[in-house]
C-alpha cells in the first residue's frame, strides 16, 4: 500500500515538473547586430512572448558570416526549446543556395515555431542622388564610369541577391558593398558614403519618414500595404522581379511536444494580438502568421528556386 501511494506521489510530481516548462528564461538569438530590422522585430516580440510563457525571453545578438554564426549557435544548442533563432530566408534558403558549406542544415537542424510575416525589401537612395525612379537609377548608373555602389546587410543575404537580380534584369551598372548588418549599411546610406542600398521595410520606414533616405521601389510582386505609395520593380517594366524576405522563429529540431505546443501557442497569440501586431505593422512588417509546419514546405520549395535565381544572376557559389 505504501509503495503504491509513493508511486502515485512520484508520478504526480513528475507530471507537475513536466508541465512546468519553461522553468527558466529563454534566449532569442538574432544573427545580426543590434538596430536592424530583425533585431527590431525580436525586441518587439520578446516582452509579450515572455509574458505568455511565464519566463523572460532574452534577445542575444550573434552577428557575422551572413547569419551563419547565430544559426550555428542555435543548431548546436540543446534541443529543449530554450534557445530560439529569429531570422529570414537569408539563413534558411539564400545561404544554402549560395554556399556549398554551412555549419548548419536548415532542414535537418531546425524546426519552426511559426512564421511571423514578410518584410519587403526597398531600393533606397540618399536624398541627394539625382534619381527618383527605377529608370532614372538605371540611367544614372550607366552614366557613372565605375557604376553606383549599393549596400546590403551582408554577402549572400536577400538584399544582396535582390541587388544582383536587379542588375541582371535591368542592365544597371551597380557594385555591391556588403555590410555586417542593416544598421551600418543604413548609417552609410544616410551619411552619403553609398548612394543606394537594398534594405528591409522595417529598417527603411523610420528613415523615409524622417527624410533621411528616399524609396525608389519595393522588391515584392505587389505593392506593400505598409508602403502603398512605393511602386514595385516588377510594375515598372521588369515583370518577374521579386525577392521577399520572410521572418520565422526556429529552434533546434527535437524538442518535446509539450514545449513545441506551448511555444507555438504563445507565438501565435503574440503575433496576432492587436497591440503587438499594430506595432509590427507600424515598423513596416507585413504580418501574416503561419504555423511552424509551413516552414519545411517553404524551404523545400524555395531553395531550388533561389539556386536557379543565383545562377541567372551569375553569383558564384562559395
Amino acid at each position: 500500500m505504501k509503495k503504491t501511494v509513493l508511486a502515485l506521489i512520484l508520478s504526480g510530481a513528475t507530471v507537475l515538473a513536466h508541465a512546468a516548462w519553461p522553468e527558466k528564461p529563454l534566449t532569442l538569438v538574432v544573427p545580426y547586430p543590434p538596430g536592424g530590422a530583425t533585431d527590431t522585430i525580436a525586441r518587439l516580440l520578446a516582452g509579450p512572448l515572455g509574458k505568455r510563457l511565464g519566463q523572460s525571453v532574452i534577445v542575444e545578438n550573434k552577428a557575422g558570416a551572413g547569419t551563419a554564426i547565430g544559426a550555428q549557435a542555435v543548431a548546436r544548442a540543446n534541443a529543449d526549446g530554450y534557445t530560439l533563432l529569429i531570422s529570414s530566408n537569408t539563413t534558411f534558403t539564400v545561404n544554402p543556395a549560395l554556399k556549398s558549406k554551412l555549419p548548419y542544415d536548415p532542414q535537418k537542424d531546425f524546426e519552426s515555431i511559426g512564421l511571423i510575416g514578410t518584410s519587403p525589401l526597398v531600393l533606397l537612395a540618399h536624398p541627394k542622388v539625382p534619381a527618383t525612379t527605377v529608370q532614372e537609377v538605371i540611367a544614372l548608373s550607366k552614366k557613372s564610369p565605375n557604376g553606383l555602389n549599393f549596400g546590403s546587410f551582408g554577402v549572400g543575404t536577400t538584399a544582396h541577391l535582390a541587388g544582383e537580380m536587379f542588375k541582371v534584369m535591368t542592365g544597371a551598372n551597380l557594385v555591391h558593398v556588403a555590410y555586417r548588418g542593416s544598421a551600418p549599411a543604413m548609417t552609410d546610406l544616410i551619411g552619403g558614403q553609398i548612394p543606394l542600398s537594398f534594405d528591409t521595410s522595417v529598417a527603411a520606414r523610420p528613415q523615409m519618414a524622417a527624410g533621411k533616405v528616399k524609396a525608389i521601389a519595393v522588391t515584392t510582386a505587389k505593392r506593400s500595404p505598409q508602403m502603398p505609395q512605393v511602386p514595385t520593380v516588377a510594375e515598372l517594366g521588369f515583370s518577374g522581379y521579386e525577392m521577399v524576405p520572410w521572418i520565422t522563429i526556429v529552434t533546434r529540431r527535437g524538442m518535446s511536444n509539450e514545449a513545441r505546443a506551448k511555444l507555438e501557442k504563445a507565438l501565435k497569440e503574440t503575433v496576432l494580438d492587436p497591440a503587438t501586431r499594430g506595432e509590427l505593422e507600424r515598423k513596416g512588417l507585413d504580418v501574416a502568421y503561419q504555423p511552424g509546419k509551413v516552414y519545411d514546405t517553404r524551404v523545400a520549395q524555395e531553395l531550388p528556386l533561389l539556386r536557379a535565381y543565383a545562377h541567372r544572376a551569375n553569383i558564384p557559389v562559395q
